[in-house]
Formats: C-alpha cells, structure tokens, sequence
C-alpha cells in the first residue's frame, strides 16, 4: 500500500474532528474514504465536507464488509468500543480507537486478545502521550535520573462541568449510558499518564468516591484514591468535575529529586547526592542533601490526535513502533475500574482486580440507571459484554 485506506465508525464530536483533518490531508498517508453513523444528518454533513469522495454506511458491519477501507477508527460511546473493534479484526481491518478502551476490563482484555490474533495493527487514541512535557518526565524515570520513585500526586481538579453540560443528553453521567463519571470521561488520559510515565501499576488501592457529590448524576464526580507499589511506593490520585477554579498538577518524589508539571512546566529538583546516600552517610543534626533547582528543557510540539493517527498509519505502512499500542488502553482502565470497585466495597482493592466482582457490581448499577429503558439498553446489560 502507498496509502491506507480509512473508516470512521461514529461522527460524533471526535469522530467529525477527525474526519475533518482526514479530509484536508494533514495525515498524507491516509485517505479517508468512508464513515458510518446512524443520524442521516451526518451523511449530508459529510458530503458537504468531503463531496462524493467518502462512502457513508448505516451500519458498522456493512462498513467493515464493503471492501472500501484497509484500517478504522472507532469513535462510538464507550460500551461498543471493544465490540466494534473485534468485528474489525475479524474483518481483516486495523483498528485505532478512541479511549477510554472500553467500560471493564473483561471486555477489554478479549479485544486485546483477538487483536493480537488478528495480526493487525492496533493503536488507542491516548493523544497526551504526544506532549513533550510527558515524554520527558518518562524518559528521566526510565534513564534513572530521578532514581528509585517514593512517591506520585496528580490533581486534576480542572474539569469542571456544569449540570447544563450533563443535562444535554439522557445518557450523560449514567451507569448505563457512559459507564462511570469522570474517571471514564474526563480521566482517561491521566490515568494512562500516571501509569505510562513511571512504568508502574499500583499493586492495591483505596479509593473514596462522590457519587452524584456535586451535580445531579448517578456516577462520580469527585475521587480521591491512594495507592501503593510493589517497590514501596505510595501515590494520591485526586480528580473531580466539581471544583472551580481547578488545579492541574503532576509530582513525582524519587530517591534523587523531585519532578513537577504544572502550568505547562516541567522542574526538576535535582539532588546532588541520592537521598538514601546522604541519609546513611551525613553525621550532623539537621541537614539534607544539596539540591539543585532545574528548568529541564522540553523539546518538541504536541502533535495530538492528528499524531496520533500519523503514527498509527505510520505503523501500518512501514512497520514504525506505536506511540499508544490499543493493548495498553486496559493498564488505566484497571485503575479506574480499581476505584470504583473499591468505593462500591468500602474496601482496599488488589490490582490485578477482580474482573467478574466487578463486573457484578457494574450491572447491579446499570440496573438501576436511570438510564436504562428496555428499548434502548438491554444490550447493554448483556454480561458477556455485547453491545
């Protein structure tokens, strides 16, 4: 192939702002040549964007069968993301999709399973892994720089949401609807950031949740979660969509210094010593270890989802490694999937968790969802993950 060849299923808010990029040709070795939605508004949208050159389908199946593209981006809600994808794989198509990887990590982990079958190239839209300032802090853990890690804190308190904006559908902030409230929403990408960035996984977890704390909604919108490594670690995990004004701040404490993002900045607190050194080797009464102020410099510019996409495309065409591999998209599931477990059991969690407990306790919730209405959500009480 000099081109690859691909489908949109979903042309909702990303699935048109990747439509639109794919269109303009700002990925060159991408064309895009059809899109599937079940709202007829979209087939006369994307004829005025795109003329008679991109297919419109009804139904994804009929866009997986139609011989028309080689690759798709699946940008559905949140329960059809991995059983779209499957369908996709089994077709013979590569798959990028958009995050988070699914709702629960069962259904997860067999879309990762029948992508590794497939042989096909799979990638996730995690676009912030794309910013610089990430990529860096990344590579001063994994070069050692920052030594052994002690401890993690991320506030993300700045996503803010009014009731309007959870007032504008039905299945908005719903158990059966969306699947969780700003841990599946907002937080997909700082969880896979917390995890990417110091390549670990908490070994439990203890999480408090505000269900419905500050807006009129079934799912949370306020989380507190703290969690401890296998290496002695700990870490703090604090979001919510009902602070105003939000802070966006990233620490990290290692044996040689601290790390900070915050403001689009990186600082590097450097120690001269590590702090295991001068601990066991200083003689005096007080002191501590000398430490040097940084300004780290961050070279490059985030590309987003339009990097993403390159990357993905890049990968199929010339075999280029994967930025965001789709495989990855369960490591932050698991730690949302973690905290609301955890809430739900007023309990520590173990991480690998569960998958059937929570599964259980999920569609004990969708049951009572509000947003359950046999017509429209009895797939989606389907166990087995089916949508």
């Amino acid at each position: 192939m000099s081109f690859v060849r691909m489908g949109i299923v979903g042309i909702g808010n990303m699935g048109s702002a990747h439509a639109k990029y794919l269109i303009q040709n700002e990925v060159p070795e991408a064309q895009l040549t059809a899109v599937c939605d079940t709202n007829p508004e979209k087939r006369e949208w994307i004829r005025s964007q795109s003329g008679d050159s991109v297919q419109f389908f009804d139904t994804p199946e009929s866009l997986f069968e139609s011989g028309s593209v080689d690759a798709v981006m699946i940008a559905t809600p949140h329960y059809s993301h991995s059983e779209l994808a499957i369908k996709a794989f089994r077709r013979g198509l590569h798959v990028l999709v958009e995050k988070p990887a699914g709702v629960y990590t069962k259904q997860v982990r067999e879309m990762n399973e029948v992508a590794a079958q497939s042989g096909k190239v799979f990638g996730i839209m995690f676009n912030q892994r794309t910013n610089p300032l990430y990529q860096k802090l990344r590579d001063l853990i994994s070069s050692g720089e920052l030594g052994d890690l002690k401890r993690t804190i991320w506030i993300i308190t700045n996503w803010y949401r009014p009731q309007s904006y959870y007032n504008s559908g039905g299945w908005r902030a719903t158990w059966a609807g969306e699947g969780g409230g700003v841990l599946a929403n907002q937080d997909p990408h700082q969880l896979d950031l917390w995890q990417w960035t110091t390549n670990m996984l908490p070994k439990r977890l203890r999480a408090f949740c505000g269900f419905g704390k500050y807006h009129d909604i079934e799912v949370e919108d306020d989380v507190t979660a703290y969690v401890e490594y296998e290496n002695g670690a700990t870490g703090l995990f604090v979001t919510s969509t009902g602070e105003a004004p939000g802070t966006n701040r990233f620490e990290i404490s290692g044996d040689r210094g601290k790390v900070v993002i915050e403001d689009g900045k990186l600082t590097f607190w450097r120690l001269r010593i590590s702090e295991r050194q001068f601990n066991k080797e200083y003689n005096g009464g007080f002191g501590q270890p000398e430490c040097w102020k940084c300004d780290v410099p961050v070279r490059g510019v985030e590309t987003g989802h339009k990097g993403i996409t390159e990357n993905w495309v890049s990968a199929i065409l010339h075999g280029t490694p994967l930025l965001a591999p789709g495989e990855e998209g369960i490591r932050g599931l698991q730690l949302s999937n973690a905290m609301h477990l955890s809430a739900w059991l007023d309990n520590w969690v173990e991480i690998p968790l569960d998958e059937e407990l929570y599964l259980e306790k999920l569609n004990e919730k969708i049951e009572a969802s509000t947003f359950v209405k046999k017509s429209q959500c009895a797939k989606i009480l389907d166990v087995r993950g089916t949508f």
